[in-house]
């Protein structure tokens, strides 16, 4: 089946300027970061919580593929070869499966360690072959029977030795990638040592690091996206209007409130943004896949990010859900935490920032939670897209 991705990849060089697709996608790798409680929590009827299992983390994955809303899944290797190559589960899927690449020592995030707040440096468990054929020293036919998409983090901390430590291993991917067909997106943190640039030249220092990265890398090696910290609206508009073929995408940080999510995908997409990838926002949702359903209208721009919280809270409402705030908690903005163990940089929303006005009417109640249907996105132009979600708005909120 198509892949949702390549055709809005294809679109967006297509028409660099006018084109209104939207990349999304749900990163269900923390467990190569948290270990254990990676997975997330399962809220108990007492009010008690506990870890996942993995398979009920496995379970959750499936669910949202079987939804078809987001572009890519984002696994960590044992997930992906059971899903991908042992279930076949995204052969009929408009989703991208993807694997993290590699696991640098600052999302080295396990309860009680201090590693995160050290300087990072490079590290890769993941062996190419594994993720494309399950096994090492993949014949060329097997290249295909898993996955052909990965993360690459990459983290500067303004220090020679450690950053020409994580250029080496990137070059070292790179190169691997290349002769195995391998492809990857580039995740570009901000620095995980304090002070080790200036808060108010840490959106320079990030753009500049990301084009002298990028400068020496030809088309054959370089990513098909990125993926960074959103530094606020001047330094995404700068990143975009120097490279209108570096499609750029943010992260999601920390879990924080409802609106923090839904405003920060409106935000950056605002100021160019072409992607956003969201774990701990999804995976600590009080329902993933209406959620996710949310940032796909927010995405395609049906709704703003404060009705799409208050509609949020009706489709909860509805299926007997308790919400983790109140409705005016959740419509407030808290601050983003970058770093991906939750400390270092801090990165606000805007100040003053305010969601767009929508066609929508603001405060009307969802009767009902997102339906289960999966239309062929990957088929559709942005404008089919953007009309069925339209009405199927409609529908959920009762028009």
């Amino acid at each position: 089946m198509q892949k949702s991705l390549d055709q809005k990849l294809a679109s967006i060089h297509a028409d660099t300027s006018g084109c209104r697709d939207f990349i999304i996608a749900d990163a269900k790798d923390a467990d190569m970061a948290f270990g254990m409680p990676g997975p997330g929590v399962v809220r108990q009827a007492d009010g008690s919580e506990r870890f996942r299992t993995l398979e009920e983390f496995r379970e959750q994955i499936r669910s949202i593929v079987r939804q078809g809303i987001v572009d890519i899944m984002l696994m960590s290797a044992s997930t992906a070869e059971q899903l991908a190559m042992q279930e076949r589960l995204f052969d009929q899927s408009p989703i991208t499966p993807a694997v993290r690449a590699n696991d640098t020592s600052d999302i080295h995030a396990m309860r009680g360690s201090s590693i995160p707040t050290e300087g990072s440096q490079p590290f890769r468990t993941l062996m190419l072959d594994h993720a494309q054929c399950g096994h090492i020293d993949c014949e060329q036919a097997e290249r295909t029977l898993g996955v052909d998409l990965g993360l690459f983090s990459v983290t500067f901390n303004n220090d020679r030795q450690l950053d020409l430590n994580t250029l080496e291993a990137y070059k070292a991917f790179r190169v691997e990638a290349e002769r195995k067909g391998f492809r990857h997106f580039l995740e570009v943190f901000n620095p995980n040592l304090p002070d080790a640039v200036a808060p108010e030249q840490m959106p320079q220092f990030i753009n500049d690091v990301i084009a002298r990265t990028l400068a020496g890398v030809t088309s054959a090696g370089r990513p098909v996206f990125l993926k960074i910290a959103y530094n606020g609206p001047e330094a995404m508009e700068e990143l975009v209007a120097y490279d209108p073929h570096l499609v750029v995408g943010v992260l999601g940080g920390s879990s924080g409130t409802t609106l923090d999510a839904f405003m920060l995908l409106s935000e950056a997409k605002k100021h160019g943004a072409r992607a956003a990838l969201f774990g701990r926002k999804i995976n600590n949702a009080e329902n993933q896949l209406a959620f996710i359903e949310f940032l796909r209208l927010i995405a395609d721009g049906v709704i703003d990010p404060v009705e799409a919280v208050r509609a949020y809270h009706a489709v909860l409402e509805k299926l007997n859900i308790r919400p983790l705030r109140s409705l005016d908690e959740d419509l407030t903005l808290q601050t983003n935490v970058m770093s991906y163990a939750g400390s270092g940089t801090t990165v606000s929303l805007p100040p003053g920032a305010k969601p767009q006005a929508v066609s929508t009417s603001p405060g009307r109640q969802s009767k009902g939670k997102p339906e289960d249907e999966t239309p062929n996105f990957a088929g559709m132009t942005s404008d089919e897209r953007l009309a069925y979600h339209r009405a199927r708005l409609n529908r959920t909120l009762g028009k």
